[in-house]
């Protein structure tokens, strides 16, 4: 008998590690949510599992994954799938009512039907469980009469519900249900849910340390839009399908005018707020674009990287853009260039001509004082004054005559 329990005690360490393997190992919260949600179900002998989290601001378990057999209605990864709390009061009344007391968050079950036919739970004559249930005490919780018909209306005979606690207060749950016929989860599954609850908060917050880091790695800390290095990675993975597809791919410049004079005259947090005014500008510019990413490459200087769309399409939101930050109370507008591999400006194998064919338009643009972009190309195609400015930088980079520039480190 002995070798029997630590037989299922070492497979019960096997599947706590391998659950904190597969969570590290994913590289989005999604998959890690869903590697959890696996890993809980095999370790419990589940048919089914779901992660949840509980959005506080809008009184509601939001659903993030489903893993294994999927009732009809429940989706993988569903998109519109949440229960309103006061349906579930366990999450929030119960787990603050037992950490006020000095316990712990511990996992509780909930079976479809007892040997009355109804929920197993409190009720006037058994208290918080039945011993002819297994001694159960304290774990059939019963409390919810919305899982309990969930568990009927999918076919699902038992669950075993753990809150998953993060930095100190319930973030969510994990619940893992069995089909109906099959031994109900006992005292033992809910203590080992407990643990796999803890393991998986771990993960979460692996994870949304890890997100942090790639969002600080990617994002400029002032106006939150993308920053260089973002974009030099969008632009490689666009080019490599421009290469192999023929996708369009196009990069708006914008230099803001004016920015000097403001810092100078009403100083640097002034001129601030117009670089975070302008950025929300591009972004909302962006978002007319399936799929642009909105950036600052530093100072006064921003772009737009769109992948798909025609450049004539482009062309028209750049034009609004200049539109728009002619408006803005502070500054004096924005000069825009615009580069499209859809316009005649001769191959483009890397992002680097890609730039400085934008940078020049960028550049002609503010020479010229243009409240329009100004488009690579559209002036005579390889003799476009553009064009021919952008390969003469790239051929003689330390020239510096009246139509030369030198463009930014990497080119």
């Amino acid at each position: 008998m002995r070798g029997v329990v630590t037989g299922e005690g070492d497979a019960r360490l096997m599947a706590v590690v391998g659950l904190a393997q597969s969570m590290a190992a994913a590289h989005i919260p999604r998959e890690a949510v869903r590697s959890a949600a696996e890993a809980a179900r095999r370790a419990l002998g589940g048919s089914f599992a779901a992660v949840s989290v509980w959005e506080r601001e809008l009184g509601r378990l939001r659903v993030l994954v489903n893993s294994g057999e999927l009732a009809a209605g429940e989706e993988e990864f569903p998109e519109h799938e949440f229960y309103p709390v006061h349906e579930f009061p366990e999450i929030t009344e119960f787990l603050h009512e037992e950490w006020a007391r000095g316990g712990e968050p511990h996992a509780w079950v909930e079976v479809a039907a007892g040997p009355d036919g109804d929920g197993w739970g409190p009720g006037p004559d058994r208290g918080t469980g039945t011993d002819a249930a297994g001694g159960l005490r304290g774990v059939l919780r019963g409390v919810s009469p919305g899982r309990v018909a969930a568990l009927r209306r999918r076919g699902r005979g038992s669950c075993v519900v753990a809150p998953i606690v993060l930095h100190g207060r319930a973030w969510g749950e994990l619940y893992v249900a069995r089909r109906a016929g099959e031994p109900v989860f006992g005292r033992a599954d809910a203590d080992f849910a407990t643990v796999l609850a803890a393991v998986t908060a771990a993960g979460i917050a692996q994870t949304e340390r890890l997100e942090e880091a790639r969002r600080l790695a990617f994002t400029d800390p002032l106006t939150g839009l993308g920053n260089r290095r973002a974009v030099d990675i969008r632009l490689d993975e666009a080019l490599e399908e421009h290469r192999r597809d023929g996708v369009v791919v196009s990069l708006v410049m914008c230099d803001l005018n004016g920015l000097k004079q403001v810092n100078d005259t009403l100083g640097h947090a002034v001129g601030d707020r117009l670089l975070e005014r302008f950025g929300s500008v591009l972004s909302l510019c962006g978002a007319m674009l399936p799929g642009a990413l909105a950036a600052r490459l530093g100072g006064d200087e921003f772009c737009l990287v769109e992948v798909g769309p025609s450049a004539d399409e482009v062309v028209r939101v750049a034009d609004e853009l200049c539109r728009r930050a002619a408006e803005l109370e502070l500054g004096e507008g924005v000069a825009c260039g615009v580069a499209s591999t859809g316009d005649p400006i001769g191959p483009v194998h890397t992002a680097r001509r890609l730039f400085r064919l934008a940078d020049a338009a960028q550049y002609r643009a503010k020479a010229a004082r243009s409240v329009k972009p100004v488009v690579a190309g559209r002036e005579g195609g390889p003799e476009d004054p553009v064009v021919r400015l952008a390969d003469s930088a790239a051929s003689d980079r330390a020239a510096q005559g009246p139509e030369r520039r030198r463009f930014r480190g990497r080119l």
